[in-house]
């Protein structure tokens, strides 16, 4: 016989739903999703090292797999989009209980919510870029606007693309923040 024309995938297939709380049971143990897939269809493939959890035909999470019972496994990621809008929630949320994140994160968190009336809500977009970008180089854009002094989302956001992008940074320094540069620089046709 011919080998068959795809490779075979050595996992287990299993049909579920995802629960109220983001999480997927699968032998035993739960497994978080993003939270916008709550109470959708999903299917689980158990590996021997890691379980997938796909929506249709997009994966939207993996893990490593557990072998104990009755344990939850977490991605804080999974969570950031509803507790930006419960931002009181950050500190007893089970889903970042042992999250361990660089000092300068608990520098930037302290700063932003001491200056501004809706800080935890831009420290959570701030976490929201880990989506996207790397650990390490959005640690090296929270230390650039801590060391110029610009605490806030907008100003470690256009550092961290800046810093990919290799340009220099555009911050108006008067006001502490990127907000003013961004919103002229689009206005020139230069961003």
């Amino acid at each position: 016989m011919t080998l068959p024309a795809s490779p075979y995938d050595a996992c287990e297939k299993v049909a579920a739903r995802v629960g109220s709380l983001a999480l997927v049971r699968y032998r035993g143990n739960d497994y978080s999703v993003p939270t916008r897939h709550g109470h959708l269809k999903v299917l689980v493939r158990g590996y021997i090292h890691e379980v997938t959890i796909a929506c249709g035909s997009e994966i939207v999470a993996k893990h490593p797999r557990s072998y104990e019972r009755e344990t939850v496994v977490y991605d804080p990621l999974h969570y950031l989009a509803l507790l930006e809008q419960k931002t009181r929630a950050l500190d007893q949320a089970a889903p970042l209980q042992g999250w361990q994140l660089p000092a300068c994160f608990a520098t930037l968190r302290r700063l932003l919510e001491a200056r501004l009336k809706h800080g935890g809500r831009e420290y959570v977009q701030v976490l929201q870029l880990l989506e996207t970008f790397k650990l390490e180089e959005l640690m090296q854009a929270i230390e650039d606007a801590l060391a110029f002094g610009t605490i806030g989302f907008d100003a470690v956001k256009h550092l961290l693309l800046c810093r990919i992008e290799r340009r220099p940074p555009r911050l108006d320094m008067e006001t502490g923040d990127a907000r003013a540069t961004l919103r002229t620089s689009r206005i020139a046709g230069l961003e």
